[in-house]
């Protein structure tokens, strides 16, 4: 495995070149990531040659549908799964509640699900909801101390009733990866559908969701380096099972079965950028071709090696402090780089002290009231939230901690 060459990875992304931002440390990456310069020039394409209807026999709405199909296709290979089992809606939140509508529809009463408190709320509010139409829901409790979730407790939620099991690859809050393909095959042994919220795992690779066996996957392309989008795998088998919540006369078409609103063809086009990125790392750091999922793993792994370097210096630092609470695992190599921390402080107070010293991070909870709540955690008084991508440069983690010492210090 070669190293990431950072220089050559921030080269990909403008805003490392933008006057505006030229003073800034970017630690907020898993509220959304820099745009990286592919999705960005698709993106303007699209607004200034093809902003019409697409798919139509003229050349520019033609080369406008070829595009969106496109991204489709470069996206589904990578992650390993058909084309005809991605689609792409609104917002990873919009596209759960769409789904949550679908299983509503099939389940009756006397059914279950099991749903977290270590989830996003987008993960776990809209199946919570079923419980009005007389399904069981059940809480897959985390760990107070470590907010972790623990095999035994599924195993114990897991009977001839349960229908779906939502749990996150990895939690906006913790930063723990959790075993999914592990999970997974629990859950089909118990005859259930596994859906798993990708949102804050994707950022630190694309997975190879193919391998990882989930029913649904879901994670959000804005936080991927690419435009607003939400994009959501449905496999065939389930996607075939379930009721089509789109136009009924696009019901035969699989990736638009889940997706009632109107896409953004814009947005969707520009997603395209994001394979071509992966592309560009890959070629430059591996040189030779290779199938696209092999591509995405291997960009996967550089991405995850180079992040784990990166964090070990910000770990140690905050292991050093006792007027913290760190939430979730405090060793580098069981955690992606999302780090939250609580303090007597409130953590906008803590982010906004931050920010005057030219770090952007975050304070609050993240639409995590549930998990923070169950880590004996005030939502309201919120935590700091630390997080970057394999962009971050270790000069920029340096200035963290020297930022962070000052912060912290002036709490005491």
């Amino acid at each position: 495995m070669p190293d990431l060459d950072t220089k050559f990875i921030r080269s990909q992304f403008p805003a490392f070149s933008d006057p505006a931002l030229k003073d800034w440390a970017f630690f907020e990456n898993a509220g959304g990531s820099y745009s990286c310069k592919q999705v960005i020039d698709r993106l303007t394409r699209f607004y200034m040659s093809r902003k019409m209807q697409p798919y139509g026999p003229a050349e520019p709405t033609r080369l406008g549908g070829e595009e969106m199909d496109e991204a489709r296709t470069r996206l589904s290979a990578i992650l390993n799964v058909a084309p005809d089992e991605l689609s792409f809606g609104p917002s990873t939140t919009q596209n759960t509640y769409v789904l949550a509508e679908a299983f509503r529809q099939v389940l009756r009463p006397g059914d279950a699900i099991i749903v977290t408190d270590q989830d996003h709320e987008a993960n776990s509010g809209p199946w919570r909801r079923l419980e009005a139409a007389g399904i069981e829901v059940r809480v897959w409790p985390v760990e107070r101390e470590t907010g972790a979730l623990h095999l035994s407790e599924l195993k114990r939620l897991l009977d001839g009733k349960v229908r779906l099991v939502a749990f996150p690859h990895c939690s906006n809050i913790v930063g723990v990866a959790n075993p999914v393909a592990e999970w997974v095959a629990e859950i089909h042994a118990a005859g259930a559908a596994a859906c798993v919220d990708g949102v804050s795992y994707a950022p630190h690779g694309l997975p190879d969701v193919g391998a990882l066996e989930a029913d649904i996957y879901l994670f959000s392309s804005y936080k991927t380096f690419g435009p607003h989008q939400g994009v959501m795998v449905v496999r065939r088998d389930l996607a075939d099972r379930l009721p089509n919540q789109g136009h009924y006369f696009n019901a035969s078409a699989r990736y638009k079965r889940f997706t009632p609103a109107g896409p953004d063809h814009a947005q969707i086009a520009a997603c395209a950028g994001m394979a071509d990125y992966v592309d560009a790392v890959y070629a430059h750091h591996f040189g030779s071709s290779a199938p696209p999922s092999e591509r995405g793993r291997k960009v996967h792994d550089l991405q995850a090696e180079a992040e784990r370097k990166l964090l070990e210096p910000l770990m140690e630092y905050l292991r050093s402090r006792n007027d913290i609470r760190l939430l979730g695992p405090s060793q580098p190599a069981k955690k992606v780089p999302t780090v939250a921390l609580s303090h007597k402080v409130r953590g906008e107070a803590l982010a906004e002290a931050l920010a005057a010293r030219g770090i952007i991070a975050g304070g609050g909870d993240f639409y995590a009231n549930r998990l923070l709540e169950a880590l004996g955690e005030d939502p309201a008084h919120g935590v700091l939230r630390l997080s970057f991508v394999h962009y971050t440069e270790e000069a920029e983690v340096a200035r963290l901690i020297d930022a962070l010492d000052v912060v912290l210090g002036a709490a005491a």
